[in-house]
């Protein structure tokens, strides 16, 4: 007989987690208060973040979504192998969920590791609509620890979803509250000289850009697990446990910098895939990446995990400690970031006000080629430089190269190695080319100068292994996500390259990725910057031949309608 308090428990655990493999979520307004401020948005069962779904591999899971807003929602899962029909993406993979609607998802698990889930509607995700996903592998780990902690990271802005591009589009700098000052004018001129200053802003006025262009959003209040720096999220060890942290950056457009000081951490997994561990005091994941880390506190005192914006705007701080109310000091933010002519890659002097015309292919130029570009993150950008590197502004090195503090190891894309190759290795069938492009003056993001609306879909065979080569032609980094299918990422590994599900693309660089092409039906490809997707930067995926083809196809045709 359960007692009371027990059925009450119950009672609030069934609605998410109903029978083994069945889930009940419901899409729901709900309040946020960061602590800094409180404003309505949109969660699941009641609350933002949702529920932590926890997975088998092996099982297959019904998830059940009940539609209480007032307006089409759906559920996209993010980094999940599954059925096209399954993947939650409205006028892509299915019609979407109406209001007072419930939507059943049903598929097969077929991985492992951290995953998340949000909302693939209008700035919902943005608002407030997403959670965590936890997969349980079927074997054992290739790693130790005794608990583990999901350490969800968001940016929550005072502003709702519409409201910020509505802003963006009227004036792209709106939020950029680190603009450049007379006063830096005058130091630069000090350090640097007056005419080499003067040179170095009016290439800058030439590009319709600023060195302050490493975020498109600011005002910002970093979130972890929910709860606002001042809030204090807190993960409770014994000392010398060994703990795993499942990072997931749930941002609309925030790239995070994350240490914990005074503990290493251990690399063992990125975006649900093993990779063979690698110690490191400080790594950077961008939005809609995942990292798993081990952490082995061996003193009774608390830890601040503090995760640091790219440009130094705004930070998420959670707490490790033996027990609750224990804080550790926060550390002061470092200085903003600001983006050098090596950013750009040589990009010096054209006018970024016409990018989005195709008038910059960087993709051939004879300094670019045979370089290994997948490893840029952590790289000194002024090694591409493809101008004068006598100019003090051009020769600088990189405003975006990320830099451990006090000197210690920052991860790399180029540390990321496989734990067990999840293809074998074998030449690409053939290479598509995809410049990134944009218009930051009238907020206007793109794939090879043509925007998601204006633009033919991406085709590929069934059985093919297609090889992606993005040439990143703007002032932003982005992460670019494929759905349904693996994205090897080229770091120069061979069959040990590491396996993801997003890759990150910074100015000025070329990144290399290769695709098996083993899931048919239709699928999006995008930007994972909230409002950057919204304003072009995204495509349409449409996998021919395969096993059920002609079923993919009549569904493909019957999932034609709706918002992506």
């Amino acid at each position: 007989m359960k007692t009371p308090m027990v059925a009450g428990l119950l009672g609030l655990l069934m609605p998410a987690l109903g029978m083994a493999g069945e889930y009940n979520l419901t899409v729901d307004r709900v309040m946020i208060d960061t602590g800094d401020f409180v404003k309505e948005g949109i969660g699941y069962n009641g609350a933002s973040p949702g529920p932590v779904l926890r997975f088998k591999e092996g099982e297959t899971v019904t998830i059940n979504v009940t539609n209480n807003l007032d307006e089409m929602t759906s559920i996209h899962w993010h980094g999940l192998i599954l059925p096209f029909q399954q993947d939650g993406v409205p006028g892509i993979s299915f019609p979407g969920i109406q209001p007072g609607e419930t939507f059943t998802y049903e598929f097969p698990v077929q991985q492992a590791g951290t995953y998340w889930f949000h909302s693939h509607s209008g700035f919902q995700e943005p608002d407030g609509a997403y959670g965590a996903i936890v997969i349980e592998p079927e074997k054992r780990e290739p790693f130790r620890y005794n608990r583990e902690y999901v350490v969800q990271l968001t940016d929550k802005h005072p502003h709702s979803g519409d409201r910020i591009m509505r802003n963006l589009k009227m004036m792209p700098d709106y939020y950029n509250r680190q603009q450049q000052t007379v006063g830096e004018f005058f130091s630069d001129s000090s350090e640097h000289g007056f005419m080499d200053t003067l040179k170095d802003r009016m290439a800058w006025g030439d590009m319709r850009m600023m060195k302050a262009d490493v975020e498109d959003v600011q005002g910002f209040t970093g979130l972890i697990n929910g709860k606002g720096p001042e809030q204090n999220w807190t993960g409770i060890f014994e000392p010398g446990e060994r703990i795993r942290l499942r990072f997931i950056n749930s941002s609309a457009m925030t790239y995070f910098d994350i240490r914990i000081p005074g503990l290493e951490m251990t690399v063992v997994q990125a975006d649900g895939n093993n990779v063979q561990p690698v110690t490191v005091d400080e790594f950077r994941i961008g939005v809609a990446e995942t990292y798993d880390v081990i952490v082995r506190p061996r003193d009774e005192k608390a830890y601040t995990i503090f995760a640091e914006s790219m440009g130094r705007s705004g930070y998420a701080r959670a707490t490790l400690a033996p027990e609750e109310g224990m804080e550790a000091e926060v550390p002061e933010m470092r200085e903003a970031s600001r983006l050098t002519m090596a950013d750009m890659g040589g990009m010096h002097g054209m006018d970024h006000g016409d990018m989005d015309h195709g008038d910059m292919d960087m993709g051939e130029s004879d300094d670019m080629a045979g370089m290994d570009h997948s490893s840029m993150e952590g790289m000194d950008h002024s090694a591409m430089a493809m101008g004068d590197s006598s100019d003090p502004f051009y020769a600088a090195g990189s405003g975006l190269m990320p830099v451990a503090a006090n000197g210690g190891k920052f991860l790399s894309y180029a540390d990321l190695k496989a734990q067990d190759p999840l293809y074998e290795l074998r030449e690409p069938t053939r290479e598509i080319e995809l410049r990134l492009t944009g218009n930051m003056e009238r907020y206007s993001w793109s794939i090879n100068g043509v925007k998601y609306e204006d633009a033919d879909p991406i085709r590929l065979k069934y059985g093919e292994r297609v090889r992606f080569k993005f040439v990143n032609e703007t002032m932003m980094t982005h992460p670019m996500h494929l759905h349904g299918m693996w994205s090897i990422l080229d770091v120069g590994a061979g069959q040990w390259n590491p396996i993801k599900h997003t890759v990150s693309v910074q100015p000025g660089t070329t990144v290399y990725m290769e695709t098996e092409v083993d899931e048919p039906g239709q699928w999006a490809f995008h930007c994972h910057l909230s409002y950057h997707a919204a304003a072009g930067m995204f495509r349409k995926v449409i996998v021919e031949g395969g096993p059920d083809s002609t079923k993919a196809n009549q569904d493909i045709a019957a999932n034609a309608g709706g918002d992506a």
